[in-house]
């Protein structure tokens, strides 16, 4: 008698297994949404191999009942949200849920990884199927709708005239991707603070007093980020 018990708990047991292997197998194949996703070695993890980003997270939909040590909140329109090493989690049964962020939400630090794409001559970062931008106007990096053409990203960014005098030393060892980027983002902050924009012909209005804060405001962003400016 025993062992005939025995045999149907391993069974129910066996076929309990299954239907999670099963649930989190879907929830991977959502998970990809166009990137190219491939089944990770156990937990229900997914490689995220778009733009050769080459990392691992748990699938959309899964659970959890606890949250990771050293999570963000966020609200969002009154909904709370919970980051963690680029994965983004949202209330559910009994705990938690892996999910994607909401168009217009905005962070002051990307993920720990994240790949730096150019599309159509701007900027986004990529992390988990997820695209953000730096808003200048709101000093921090918004999650945006993937932008057309994001399956024919640029390698490099596009040419950019030099912008004043200014000699520009990485002091933290930043790699090229990350000096234009950081480049990019700082002339587009100064270039709103001040109206002036060297990379146009005259520089727009202004004249050399508008030079003098663009260059003031370019060299504040760069020196913030890690950088030396002579």
């Amino acid at each position: 008698m025993k062992s005939l018990s025995k045999i149907a708990f391993l069974s129910l047991a066996g076929l309990g297994l299954l239907g999670l292997y099963t649930s989190q197998a879907g929830a991977a194949e959502e998970h990809g949404g166009g990137a190219h996703m491939e089944r990770g070695p156990g937990h229900g993890q997914v490689l995220d191999s778009r733009y050769n980003h080459g990392r691992y997270y748990p699938a959309f939909g899964t659970h959890i009942g606890v949250l990771p040590g050293g999570y963000r909140p966020f609200y969002f329109h009154g909904s709370p949200y919970y980051f963690w090493g680029g994965i983004w989690y949202g209330p559910g049964p009994g705990g938690f849920v892996v999910v994607r962020p909401p168009f217009g939400l905005v962070l002051t630090v990307l993920p720990p990884y994240y790949s730096t794409v150019w599309i159509g001559g701007l900027p986004y970062y990529y992390a988990n199927n997820v695209y953000y931008t730096w808003d200048p106007a709101q000093n921090g990096y918004e999650v945006v709708a993937p932008p057309a053409g994001a399956d024919q990203p640029a390698d490099a960014p596009p040419p950019m005239a030099a912008q004043g005098d200014l000699i520009i030393y990485p002091k933290n060892g930043q790699t090229t991707d990350q000096q234009a980027a950081d480049r990019y983002e700082c002339h587009s902050w100064a270039k709103g603070q001040t109206g002036f924009d060297p990379t146009q012909a005259g520089g727009g209005p202004g004249g050399d007093q508008n030079r003098a804060n663009y260059n003031r405001a370019m060299s504040a962003c760069l020196q913030a980020r890690g950088y030396q400016v002579n």
